[in-house]
């Protein structure tokens, strides 16, 4: 039960911390194509002017002050905006001094730090803040019209860096919102596993593998669906959100059958909460009839009280002679007798092929120790009659000293 859940969650962290490096790795060589493109264009244009080297200063003074304001991000809040600051500080020396247009393309990568650590409206201020300066130190070489114009190419640009950049982000949340999901999921599968040995501690036997089996195929299979479903989900929201609605809807289902799963379980563990020991009594055999065309008839004497021990015992003690007939006895009918005067006793027979109880005892057939055990918890006695093609008689009856029941 463990290892399915684990096996499916745990490649999640290392799928988001993947994503997260992608994104990063994407704004450095952009930043790194930027530069690099700036740089090797000035050394064309500048290579035989006095301003090679002013140039070339400022240009390294700037990256290391990118460096450091990306080395100090997350760490401070004030101070890599100061450092962002100095970054358009250094720019703009560079546009001042040599008046190339191609300088106003650095702009850009300020404007997606700040998108990366700030709000998106501080990051549009500015862009906008810095298309005006470019406008502004280009006009007096290049003209108002020219410089607009490369003012607006590079406002729209650095805009659409701004918006993948704000979805990538947006994204980050999104899937840890997911992986705190799933970390829910993983503590309520380890809750369940609690859960599950508890039961296998309270129960024994026979019915203990059963319930095993159950929260095996039923919930356990359930959550592992979920847990996939919300991998799908992340997926989706890369790379075909509109499908993510139907993700959820189905998680949302499954996490609804899973509640009826439990539910039904719990109500297996406490028949006696049903409305009392005969009224579950005769559910049971209703749906017996219902399910497997077993034909039950229940003979019911008396109403002395017995304790909610006794009566948890008795239903199981019923349950597992009532399997007996369906799967070896060959017919489709038995007979349950409860009474409840003087000293209580139960009995379940029907008219089947019957069997040799000795051999059967000494073969250590779970069935049948399972409801000695029962007794015994309880204080009450069993005995099996059968014979070959004579039919079997179950009788468990309450021990107080008086005389055994015939």
């Amino acid at each position: 039960m463990k290892g399915i859940l684990l096996a499916s969650t745990t490649p999640l962290p290392h799928m988001e911390l993947n994503q997260a490096w992608f994104h990063r790795w994407i704004f450095y060589l952009a930043s790194g194509f930027m530069f690099a493109a700036a740089l090797l264009r000035s050394v064309l244009v500048f290579q035989n002017s006095p301003l090679l080297g002013t140039v070339m200063i400022l240009s390294a003074t700037w990256l290391l002050t990118f460096i450091g304001s990306l080395l100090l991000a997350g760490r401070s809040r004030w101070v890599p905006a100061l450092l962002i600051g100095l970054e358009i500080l250094l720019i703009q020396a560079l546009l001042l001094t040599t008046r190339q247009d191609f300088f106003a393309f650095l702009f850009a990568i300020p404007s997606m730090q700040v998108r990366q650590q700030y709000t998106m409206k501080a990051a549009v201020f500015l862009t906008g803040f810095t298309a005006i300066l470019t406008l502004l130190s280009l006009s007096e070489k290049f003209g108002v019209f020219y410089s607009l114009a490369i003012a607006v190419v590079f406002f729209s640009g650095s805009l659409f860096l701004l918006i993948y950049i704000g979805s990538t982000r947006r994204l980050r949340l999104i899937q840890g919102q997911q992986q705190e999901l799933v970390m829910e999921l993983q503590q309520a599968n380890r809750q369940l596993e609690s859960y599950s040995q508890q039961v296998q501690q309270l129960t024994s036997g026979r019915e203990r593998q059963r319930l095993a089996r159950e929260l095996h195929d039923s919930v356990t299979q359930t959550i592992f669906s979920m847990t996939l479903t919300t991998q799908s989900a992340l997926l989706l929201l890369e790379h075909d959100r509109d499908q993510l609605a139907a993700q959820l809807d189905r998680l949302n289902l499954l996490a609804h059958n899973t509640l009826g799963e439990m539910q039904r379980l719990i109500s297996r563990l406490a028949p006696e909460e049903a409305g009392g020991f005969v009224p579950t009594l005769r559910q049971h055999i209703a749906e017996r009839r219902r399910l497997e065309t077993l034909a039950v008839n229940l003979e019911v004497q008396g109403n002395q009280p017995l304790s909610a021990m006794e009566e948890q015992s008795l239903f199981r003690i019923v349950q597992e002679a009532l399997n007996n007939v369906v799967k070896h006895a060959g017919i489709r009918q038995a007979t349950v007798q409860l009474h409840l005067e003087e000293q209580p006793w139960l009995e379940i027979t029907d008219e089947g092929i019957g069997f040799d109880v000795g051999q059967t005892m000494a073969a250590g057939k779970i069935g049948l120790s399972n409801m000695q055990e029962r007794a015994a918890e309880i204080g009450w006695s069993l005995r099996v009659k059968s014979s070959p093609g004579k039919g079997t008689r179950v009788r468990v009856w309450k021990d107080s000293g008086g005389k055994k029941p015939k």
